[in-house]
């Protein structure tokens, strides 16, 4: 039986390089050899495509910060580096497929997506527009909010609007209330994410969060347990049981050092100890969300569950969700009865799906 190829993308240029190469390295471990063939496609944090060694991501384990790809493999730009993964003059009927193990800025927001559509090839995960909205926590907390879905209340600020009147903006989170919390519109994994407790930080904390990106997030901090649900599917989305995340860590929060450095930061607990009808409710407004956003192939959605109230709240999507020894989307699958093999495999043919579906569409569509 011919193998079909998976192209596995990793590393990147956003500050999330090092958790991709954890992600990348257990994505290889689940893929089913018998009808796989892997092949490794490194991006460094300069931009630079190389092609990678399984030693590369075997070695992938501990502080991610300390990983780094092989700086003796040969450099090459992305033109050469996208020909390298998929060779553009492959038959339009090639089976090839790459799996984005991408997080954050240049990986997750759209860009990779858009080159891959270009290409003509399949592809794990959301397309152009789903990925960019998701990633854009501004842009899909309005597009949900606009959809009925519950989201926490927040406020925008700019870099240029900061710069011209960084008083004004304190004044304004006074609305909010503290604590609060300021995160960059534009990233993942909490980089660059503070919780605020009082004014007179706030100023240090937009500061802080606008060196990520051009635009920042207040929202308003919610006494809340932290659940989690994935989301897989095309047309036909499913949600699997939701999971709880439980933190005892110094920043108060699930900062970056409690989901990929302190071992002992975090807990997690699946199925999430909640009843019938909140697992429901969240898993309802797990598909919900995942069709208000347009997304496709799979999708972590994090909820807050307010402690007094007991109101859901849509926090974030993740539409290229860590595959990591300790990351929450695979664990829930697992918990719902599909193993990190069947899992891989199943979102490989999702990306099968959605590009057969594109090339049937242009084959019929009329000619102006």
């Amino acid at each position: 039986m011919t193998k079909t190829r998976v192209i596995i993308l990793f590393g990147g240029r956003s500050a999330e390089h090092e958790v991709s190469l954890l992600s990348a390295r257990n994505v290889l471990h689940a893929l089913d050899r018998e009808r796989f063939e892997p092949v490794l496609v490194g991006i460094d944090k300069l931009g630079h495509w190389r092609r990678e060694s399984e030693l590369t991501l075997e070695a992938a384990h501990g502080d991610p910060r300390l990983l780094r790809l092989n700086a003796r493999a040969p450099e090459v730009s992305i033109e050469q580096g996208l020909e390298l993964a998929v060779p553009l003059d492959a038959p339009m009927g090639s089976d090839d497929v790459v799996f984005p193990a991408l997080h954050g800025t240049y990986g997750e927001d759209g860009t990779v997506q858009g080159m891959l559509e270009l290409a003509g090839v399949a592809y794990v995960g959301a397309g152009v527009l789903g990925s960019a909205v998701g990633m854009d926590k501004d842009v899909a907390k309005r597009l949900l909010r606009d959809a009925g879905i519950p989201v926490v209340d927040f406020q925008v600020v700019t870099a240029a609007g900061f710069r011209a009147d960084p008083r004004g903006v304190t004044a304004r989170a006074g609305a909010l209330g503290y604590p609060l919390f300021v995160k960059p519109a534009n990233a993942g994994s909490s980089v660059g994410v503070s919780r605020v407790r009082d004014a007179g930080a706030l100023e240090a904390a937009v500061r802080a969060a606008l060196a990520f990106d051009r635009k920042v997030l207040l929202e308003r901090a919610v006494d809340a347990r932290e659940i989690e649900c994935a989301v897989l599917g095309n047309d036909d989305p499913r949600a699997s049981v939701p999971g709880e995340i439980i933190v005892e860590h110094r920043d108060g929060f699930y900062s970056y050092d409690a989901k990929y450095v302190d071992p002992d930061a975090a807990k997690w607990k699946i199925p999430a100890d909640i009843s019938e009808n909140t697992a429901a409710r969240v898993q309802d407004l797990a598909v919900a969300t995942f069709r208000a956003l347009d997304l496709a192939g799979m999708a972590r959605v994090d909820f807050f569950l307010d402690r007094k109230t007991n109101a859901l709240y849509v926090n974030e999507v993740n539409t290229l969700p860590g595959f990591t020894a300790v990351s929450m989307y695979p664990k829930m699958w697992e918990a719902s009865g599909l193993s990190p093999r069947a899992l891989v495999t199943k979102l490989i043919e999702l990306a099968i799906e959605r590009r057969d579906a594109r090339r049937a569409l242009a084959t019929t569509m009329p000619l102006p």
